[in-house]
C-alpha cells in the first residue's frame, strides 16, 4: 500500500485516489494486501495498479510500469491488452493458461508463459471500471515440460530406429515383468504375453547358459541398493537365429523401507560391436606381436605429437621402465647435444605434415649413447585429416663409425695426393730456377697443378662433416674452377656462353666428375691435348630441363672406342644422381657431348641466367 499511497495519482488521467469509485479503492486495497501476483488496469488506457508480488514479473519495467498506461508499459503486447480491457469492461471473465508472450521487459526479447485471469470491476450502475487480473508466470514449468517432452521423442526415436533396442519394466513384488516386442523378440518369448507380463524366469531363460548364473547372480546384488545397474551377457540362439551378446541397463527402484519395488530399463543388441571390438584387439595384437619382432624399435604418437606407443625393442635398447618415456618424456634419451636439434625437426613435422627423419644418439641400456636413425610417417583419414604418427629408430651405430673410419681414410689419402701436387709443384719451381728461360712455362705449369689439386676436392668422396662448405654456386664457376689448369695463360681454350644455371652442393659433385672426366680425356687424346685445340660449352633452357652443349673443336682425328670406366661413371651419375640423358657423337673437329637435366635436379632455387660474356663469342671458363 506504500507505494500506492505515495504515488502522485493527481498527475494521472485517475487524480486523487479520495476521488476514485469506491468499487476501484475496494479493489485495490484487495490487491495491494494480497500475497499473490495482482495487477488492476484502470478504465480505457489501463492505468497500471500493481502489488509487490507481480514486481518481479514485470522485471526491469518496475517501477516505472505503476501509475503508466500498460499499453506504453507493454508495447510488445499491447494489441493482446486492449482486446483483453474491452472486453472485460464490458463485464466479460477472461481466463488464460500458459499464454506465450514474448517480453523484452528485460533488455532483450524473452519467451514468457502467463496464467491470466481477469475479472470486471464494476459501478453501481454496472458500468465496468477496471480489470482486476490475477498473474502467475508458468515460464520455468512450460519449458521444463518443453525439454521432458523433447526427451521422450528422442527416446522415442531412439527406440524406435532400431529393432535391436528393446525396454521393459519389472515390478518386483509381484514378480511380473511387461516388454515391448523388441524385447520379446531377442528373449524369445511371445510378444503378446510380454505385453501382459510375465514371471522373469521366463526371460533369465533365454540367457545364454554360460552367463546366467552369473546375471542372476549379478541382479541379486543389485536389488540390494538404489540406483542405476548395467548387465551383459550373451542370449541363446534358437535355430538358425545366432546368439547374440545384449547389454541391459536399467534403475532400481525402492520404497520407504529401502527394499526394492521396481527394475525398469532397456537391452541393447551389442553383438556387431562386440564382434568389431573383438577384431580391434585381434588386430592390434597382431600388430603388437609384429612390432616386437621387427629389428628396429618402432612407436607411434598422437596428432599432436604425444608418445603413446613403443615395441618391446624401444625397452630393450635403452632399459628404461614401461611408460617412462611416454608423452615428452622421450626426448630425455637422446643426448643433451642432440636434443634442441631433435624437437626442432620433429616441431616442423608435426606443423607441416612432412614426414620425419633425423639422426641421434640415443641413451642405450648400457649407459652410452649409440647413433640411430628416427623416421616417421603420417597416418591420415578419408578426409585427409592427420589421425597419428608412426614412426621407427634404427641403430646405425656401426655404421656411423665405419662412415667415420672411412672418412679419416680418405681425408688422409686425400692429403698425400694434394702433398704430391704440392711437391710436383716444387720441384718445378726448383728446376726453374736453372732455367731461368723456362721461368713462363714452369709458373704455368705450376698453376695447372694447383688447379689440379683444387679439382681434385670436387671429385673425391665426401661426408657430411668434409664436403666443402663453399661450393660455386653456378655451373659456369664450377667449370671455371675444375678448367682452369687447361688454361694457357691468356690464350681463351675453353669458352662457356648461353644460359648458366645455380646449382647445389648435391648437384655439384656429380657434375665435377662429369667434367673432370671429359677436361682430363680432352687433355689426352681430343682438342686439349694439341695447341691449337679448344672446348666450346653452351647452356640453354629447354622446357623443363637445362641442355649443356660440350664441343672440342682442332683436335686430332677422332678415335672412338669402348666406353672405359670413367665413362661409365659419369654416365651413372647423370643419369641415376641427377637422372638427366647423356648423348656421345664424334664431329669433324672431335668429341661433341649432349647433357640434359631436368632442372629440379640441378637446384632448388632452378634459378637461370645469361653467362656473363655470353654475348661475345667466348668466355675464359
Amino acid at each position: 500500500m506504500l507505494l500506492a499511497n505515495n504515488f502522485d495519482w493527481s498527475a494521472t488521467d485517475l487524480g486523487p485516489i479520495a476521488a476514485w469509485p469506491v468499487a476501484v479503492r475496494s479493489a485495490a486495497r484487495l490487491i495491494m494486501t494480497s500475497a499473490a501476483p495482482m495487477a488492476l488496469l484502470i478504465g480505457p488506457r489501463g492505468i497500471m495498479l500493481y502489488n509487490a508480488a507481480y514486481a518481479p514479473i514485470a522485471g526491469a519495467r518496475h517501477p516505472s510500469a505503476f501509475g503508466s498506461s500498460v499499453f506504453d508499459s507493454w508495447p510488445e503486447v499491447a494489441d493482446f491488452n486492449r482486446d483483453v480491457i474491452q472486453r472485460v469492461l464490458n463485464g466479460e471473465s477472461l481466463v488464460f493458461t500458459s499464454q506465450p508472450f514474448v517480453f523484452n521487459r528485460n533488455g532483450e526479447p524473452e519467451d514468457v508463459w502467463l496464467n491470466l485471469d481477469y475479472s470486471p470491476v464494476l459501478d453501481d450502475d454496472g458500468s465496468g471500471l477496471a480489470a482486476l487480473a490475477i498473474v502467475q508466470e508458468t515460464t520455468m514449468g512450460v519449458v521444463a515440460e518443453q525439454a521432458l517432452e523433447e526427451s521422450r521423442e528422442k527416446l522415442d526415436l531412439a527406440l524406435s530406429a532400431s529393432g535391436l533396442v528393446g525396454t521393459w519394466d519389472w515390478n518386483i513384488a509381484d514378480n511380473v515383468v511387461t516388454a515391448d516386442e523388441r524385447f520379446a523378440a531377442l528373449y524369445s518369448v511371445s510378444p503378446g504375453a510380454a505385453a501382459v507380463g510375465l514371471p522373469i524366469e521366463k526371460f533369465l531363460a533365454g540367457i545364454h547358459q554360460d552367463d546366467r548364473q552369473r546375471v542372476i547372480s549379478e541382479i541379486g546384488d543389485a536389488l540390494k541398493h538404489a540406483g542405476p545397474v548395467r548387465f551383459e551377457y550373451r542370449l541363446a540362439g534358437t535355430g538358425a537365429a545366432p546368439e547374440r551378446w545384449v547389454v541391459a541397463s536399467g534403475r532400481v527402484i525402492t520404497d520407504a523401507h529401502g527394499r526394492a519395488v521396481r527394475l525398469p530399463g532397456i537391452v541393447v543388441d551389442v553383438t556387431d560391436e562386440r564382434r568389431i571390438a573383438e577384431q580391434l584387439a585381434e588386430s592390434e595384437m597382431r600388430f603388437r606381436t609384429l612390432a616386437d619382432t621387427m629389428p628396429q624399435m618402432v612407436w607411434s604418437t598422437l596428432p599432436d605429437g604425444y608418445h603413446d606407443y613403443y615395441n618391446a625393442r624401444w625397452y630393450e635398447f635403452t632399459g628404461v621402465p614401461a611408460g617412462t618415456t611416454d608423452g615428452e618424456g622421450w626426448n630425455g634419451m637422446f643426448h643433451p647435444d642432440d636434443q634442441e636439434r631433435a624437437w626442432t625437426v620433429w616441431r616442423h613435422s608435426l606443423e607441416t605434415g612432412d614426414p620425419y627423419r633425423i639422426e641421434y644418439r640415443l641413451k642405450h641400456h648400457t649407459g652410452a649413447y649409440r647413433w640411430v636413425l628416427g623416421q616417421a610417417l603420417p597416418m591420415r583419414d578419408g578426409s585427409g585429416r592427420l589421425t597419428r604418427w608412426f614412426g621407427t629408430c634404427t641403430d646405425i651405430h656401426e655404421e656411423r663409425l665405419a662412415q667415420e673410419e672411412r672418412e679419416v681414410i680418405a681425408q688422409e689419402l686425400s692429403h698425400r695426393i694434394k702433398n704430391i701436387f704440392a711437391v710436383i709443384s716444387s720441384i718445378v719451381s726448383l728446376a726453374s730456377r736453372s732455367h731461368p728461360e723456362a721461368k713462363d712455362f714452369a709458373d704455368r705449369l705450376r698453376g695447372r697443378i694447383l688447379a689440379l689439386g683444387r679439382a681434385h676436392d670436387f671429385v673425391r668422396p665426401h661426408s657430411r662433416e668434409s664436403a666443402p662448405r663453399s661450393n660455386p654456386s653456378s655451373l659456369q664457376a664450377l667449370v671455371r674452377d675444375l678448367l682452369q689448369p687447361y688454361r694457357d695463360g691468356d690464350l681463351e681454350r675453353v669458352s662457356f656462353t648461353g644460359v648458366d644455371a645455380s646449382i647445389d652442393d648435391g648437384t655439384a659433385t656429380p657434375l665435377a666428375l662429369l667434367f673432370h672426366e671429359l677436361a682430363t680425356n680432352a687433355a689426352k687424346y681430343g682438342a686439349l691435348s694439341r695447341d691449337d685445340g679448344r672446348v666450346e660449352i653452351r647452356g640453354e633452357l629447354i622446357g623443363d630441363n637445362y641442355r649443356l652443349h660440350w664441343r672440342e673443336i682442332g683436335g686430332p682425328p677422332p678415335q672412338p672406342g669402348s666406353a672405359g670406366f670413367g665413362s661409365r661413371l659419369i654416365s651413372l651419375s647423370v643419369e641415376g644422381q641427377l637422372r638427366g640423358t647423356l648423348e656421345r657423337r664424334y664431329g669433324e673437329g672431335g668429341l661433341e657431348v649432349d647433357l640434359s637435366i631436368p632442372l629440379a635436379s640441378l637446384s632448388q632455387r632452378a634459378e637461370l641466367k645469361p653467362a656473363p660474356g655470353s654475348h661475345r663469342a667466348s668466355q675464359t671458363a
